[in-house]
């Protein structure tokens, strides 16, 4: 009531650089009460994964669904769920299929249009034309707020994000769209947090910024202070995760869409990057030194570089996991060669490519836009990365993406990054990934 009333006098002076510095102040205050006061429950961070029908592994390394996930997150709503998305397609009327597989997709629709009845839902998506759209409109019928976010028109590509914020104080962040195949067709990667309002605040902050533009259709320049953030890579939020001390932010693209404080997720892939002493494991579908949706395309290299240099100039060791399947864009395995040629143990080069493929029998073929290895993450000796975009330029340039980054390092416990690289281990070791071969030729691979 104190802070209320203090915002509201602060609201009201007339001497605009006291205005904004009590602001701040109080911002700060704000965060620091609700963040470091005593809580009734633990925070936890739990990774989440979608492995597709039919695929089995020899490793004991598992994780809970991310069907679970999504219905736990529902059941635990009490005031308020906000989606981003990039499309909906969560029934078999959507994709013109008749697969019982869809029947997660259609219970996670069926829960959430019940829940849109009862209290506040939102979802910002993209704006894209010739998507099916059933499933908001029965969303919209049933009480949900639907606002559509045009990133074409404001910055040429797309809202790619894929996040959920549950009473402002549960997260799901992560590879998996609201589609019925990223939950039993595609092979997804994400991570849930639970009773963290501070976290949770911080990417509510992210999700005004989508529903601001979807209703002004225009880049504020610059952001309103309630968009700010105190957590970015040199501020990170100190918290504990399961019981371990962690260091933990949040980071965004494209920069237009950053908000003081706010670290560009390009800015903190690269850091993470750069702050690695012993190895760099990277799963992402796709992995491109270009632009690839810009014309005329151009060579991109911000992240090929920083891996290069890491490489040979700290001798970090270097692994990419990239999915193989019939989308997969023919020009990017030159580039997968060339980065997997750097490598030579008399000079201490260890850079290592594989391509990742998800088998499917005739039934899983017909399905389509299946059976892929959909993740974006990465893991360091120090740091887990979990992002919601394909390494290319126009996912950080010009797209909507975000990302959660988890530093445990101090821990002598199993943490979520030891988590995770043993989940990429588990991958790379599989019988379903095999080395980039410099004969290879990806239509006859994929």
């Amino acid at each position: 009531i104190v802070l209320k009333k203090m915002t509201l006098c602060a609201w009201k002076s007339k001497n605009k650089q006291s205005r904004v510095s009590l602001l701040i102040v109080l911002l700060y205050l704000e965060t620091v009460m609700v963040c470091h006061f005593p809580v009734l429950l633990p925070v936890r961070i739990v990774l989440v994964e979608s492995i597709p029908e039919g695929m089995e592994f020899n490793s004991s390394t598992s994780s809970p669904s991310i069907f679970q996930a999504w219905v736990r997150l529902m059941s635990e709503a009490r005031s308020s769920v906000d989606i981003a998305s990039f499309y909906w397609t969560l029934t078999n009327e959507d994709t013109s299929t008749h697969e019982p597989s869809a029947s997660q997709g259609e219970e996670v629709l069926k829960r959430l249009a019940e829940l849109s009845g009862k209290l506040p839902v939102r979802i910002a998506v993209d704006s894209q034309e010739g998507k099916p759209q059933a499933d908001l409109k029965l969303l919209n019928d049933s009480g949900a707020d639907v606002r559509t976010v045009n990133m074409r028109a404001l910055t040429t590509g797309v809202l790619h994000t894929k996040f959920w914020v549950v009473d402002k104080t549960h997260i799901y962040i992560g590879s998996a769209n609201m589609d019925w195949r990223s939950l039993t067709q595609v092979k997804e990667l994400g991570a849930v947090v639970y009773n963290c309002s501070c976290l949770a605040s911080d990417l509510e902050k992210i999700f005004e910024a989508y529903w601001l533009v979807g209703g002004s259709e225009s880049i504020p320049s610059p952001w309103p202070s309630s968009f700010s953030t105190l957590y970015n890579k040199d501020t990170p939020l100190q918290l504990p995760l399961n019981s371990t001390p962690s260091s933990v932010y949040l980071s965004s693209s494209p920069q237009s869409f950053c908000a003081a404080g706010r670290t560009p997720d390009l800015q903190s892939l690269l850091s993470v990057i750069d702050d690695a002493e012993e190895f760099i494991y990277i799963a992402v579908m796709n992995y491109l030194p270009t632009t690839e949706y810009t014309h005329p395309k151009r060579y991109w290299a911000d992240i090929d570089t920083q891996l290069r240099r890491s490489a040979y100039e700290r001798k970090v060791k270097v692994r990419l996991l990239i999915s193989c399947w019939p989308h997969s864009p023919p020009v990017m395995l030159p580039f997968l060669k060339s980065l997997a040629s750097v490598h030579d143990y008399r000079n201490k080069l260890d850079v290592q490519v594989r391509l990742f493929t998800v088998p499917a029998d005739p039934r899983q073929k017909a399905i389509p836009y299946a059976r892929v290895n959909h993740n974006k993450y990465m893991v360091t000796d120090k740091v887990a990365y979990i992002g919601t975009s394909n390494w290319s330029g126009d996912y950080f340039l010009n797209t909507a993406g975000s990302a959660l980054v988890v530093n445990q390092t101090d821990s002598p416990d199993p943490t979520v990054q030891s988590q995770l690289k043993a989940v990429f281990e588990r991958d790379w070791n599989s019988a379903y990934s095999a080395p980039v071969r410099h004969g290879a030729n990806l239509k006859h691979v994929c």
